[in-house]
């Protein structure tokens, strides 16, 4: 009886240190989703303070620094180092290559977009509609 507890011991020790070289390099699963949803929360928020304030408001994104940052929030938001980030919107706002900006407009409406966070074969697109200013997340 004691002999295949202590077999599915050491099976169970030897799958934990065998798991990580399995799952490759780059953003675990989990935190590419947690990224995804964070940076959708900051665009729901700077969507509501919009329409809140009565005032254009915009979400910041620096791809090379992998961080965001809402108007009027002092707080920057990272992003996971080893991810990668791409930013589709409008002419008008991109900064340059590294930096740009989804606006959002005191109706609710936005210039839309898309913001990609990807890591190897997984990806999220989180989606801005332009005329509602809706966000959404499509894995």
């Amino acid at each position: 009886m004691m002999e295949p507890l202590i077999v599915l011991a050491i099976m169970a020790i030897v799958a934990a240190f065998a798991m990580p070289i399995f799952e490759g390099s780059g953003v675990s699963t989990s935190a590419l989703r947690r990224a995804a949803r964070e940076l959708a929360a900051g665009l729901r928020y700077a969507r509501s303070e919009a329409v809140a304030k009565r005032r254009e408001t915009f979400v910041a994104i620096d791809l090379a620094g992998r961080r965001f940052k809402v108007a009027d929030d002092p707080v920057e938001h990272a992003l996971p180092k080893d991810a990668e980030i791409k930013l589709f919107t409008a002419q008008s706002d991109l900064v340059n290559d590294t930096t740009g900006a989804i606006r959002f407009f005191p109706d609710g409406g936005s210039n839309g977009g898309r913001i990609t966070v990807a890591s190897g074969e997984r990806k999220y697109d989180i989606d801005i509609d332009w005329l509602t200013g809706r966000v959404s997340i499509l894995q």
